[in-house]
């Protein structure tokens, strides 16, 4: 619900992503369907009918016009969504009325979609939201969108054709022996290695999960199910690729699977930031607040949400004051609700499940809780991005705090 003075706070400002304010004195304006489906397809929005932009000189004012026939649109809006003929899917949303000096706006909350793309007619015609208005989205955001249908899904379903023997040992024994060592107390850790698979989800009926190959496979396998896999990890000499004196003094090597990918990334990355003596063998006290633990958060986090079926790839950029963590695939909620009480679903749940029984993950959100540890810890700000096609969540360094010299490929 929208209050009358969220409604006038709203007009007040200069640019909205998630509202979209139409005339429609006498009827509905054929461009409405545009906003139904970009709201439909990102994160939702307020269609209000009944109001007037106007612009002068001062810049743009809005005016209360009203609607004069107000039960004709909602019952021609509502219809229309429900109608199963403009839009390939039935939109649910109730209308709210909002009685201003006499004149009647109306305003009807689309919600995001749980099946997109939501377009008109067809394919061709969805729209996303890019910030305050709506856009033809390309073929390339369309199949974003198309993934995002099996969002929290995907990673749980099995591999045909694949079995225990496309496992790497050499990464699940790391992984096990890891798990062992900070997880004690779990009660699989008596299993053999097989039941140890089915009970924690790498193996269904016999076949790997899509979540338990990517996290364990042997990379042959995961290339012939997924020929674009890899996590890229860099390290440029500079503030940002244009001012780097070379293209990079560190490339990561490609790896078997995510869990290798964890573990070296780690590594790098521990030779960078503040990471002070710890008694544990993996490096962390128990209540630790280092600038690594922060960032261990994220990427873990980072590797449990990727769309590893894009045509892009996951990516972690280091420069000399920030540290850039690009992946695939948006964030399945608005960037407003970040830094609220974020507990979401993963895109892979079970990678984030294989990362939580190492003691590796303590929350299903995005790290936010890390991130604010982060601002406190250096006085550095973290910003995060998101669009329909990737996410980025980047690091801003603390000044001085980067001095490590980055060791060359060798």
């Amino acid at each position: 619900m929208m209050t009358k003075a969220e409604l006038f706070e709203r007009l007040n400002q200069t640019e909205w992503t998630d509202f979209e304010i139409k005339e429609a004195l006498d009827k509905l304006p054929k461009n409405v369907w545009e906003s139904v489906s970009s709201f439909s397809n990102t994160h939702g929005g307020w269609i209000v009918f009944g109001v007037r932009e106007r612009r002068k000189q001062s810049g743009v004012v809005y005016e209360i016009q009203g609607v004069n026939n107000v039960e004709k649109l909602e019952t021609d809006f509502t219809n229309t969504l429900r109608g199963g003929q403009k839009f390939n899917q039935r939109i649910a949303s109730q209308p709210q009325r909002f009685d201003i000096d006499g004149k009647i706006v109306v305003a009807f909350y689309i919600p995001m979609s749980e099946y997109k793309p939501v377009y008109i007619g067809t394919p061709a015609e969805t729209y996303i939201r890019l910030g305050s208005s709506d856009q033809h989205a390309t073929p390339f955001e369309v199949n974003a969108l198309l993934r995002d249908q099996s969002f929290g899904k995907k990673s749980n379903e099995v591999v045909i054709g694949s079995s225990f023997i496309d496992i790497n040992q050499s990464s699940f024994q790391d992984y096990r022996n890891y798990v062992r060592m900070y997880n004690p107390a779990l009660k699989y850790n008596t299993l053999n290695d097989e039941d140890f698979c089915i009970k924690t989800g790498i193996v269904v009926n016999g076949m790997l999960t899509i979540g338990g190959l990517l996290m364990f496979g042997k990379l042959e396998k995961i290339l012939e199910f997924n020929h674009d896999f890899i996590i890229d990890y860099i390290e440029i000499p500079g503030a940002n690729i244009k001012e780097a004196h070379t293209r990079y003094t560190y490339r990561m090597q490609e790896q078997e699977n995510i869990w290798d990918y964890f573990k070296a990334i780690s590594y790098r990355l521990r030779t960078r930031l503040d990471n002070p003596y710890s008694p544990l063998a993996n490096g962390f006290a128990p209540d630790d607040e280092s600038q690594m633990y922060c960032v261990r958060e994220a990427l873990v986090n980072f590797l449990a949400h990727a769309d590893y079926f894009s045509e892009i790839h996951s990516t972690v950029r280091v420069y000399d004051n920030s540290i850039e963590l690009q992946n695939p695939g948006s964030f399945p909620v608005d960037l407003k609700m970040v830094g609220l009480s974020l507990v979401s679903q993963p895109r892979n749940p079970n990678i984030l499940r294989f990362f939580k029984l190492a003691k590796l993950s303590e929350n299903g959100g995005y790290g936010i809780d890390k991130i604010n540890e982060w601002k406190q810890l250096t006085g550095s700000e973290v910003t995060i991005n998101s669009s329909i096609t990737y996410s980025e969540v980047k690091f801003l360094m603390p000044i001085n705090a980067n001095q490590r010299q980055s060791t060359p490929n060798g």
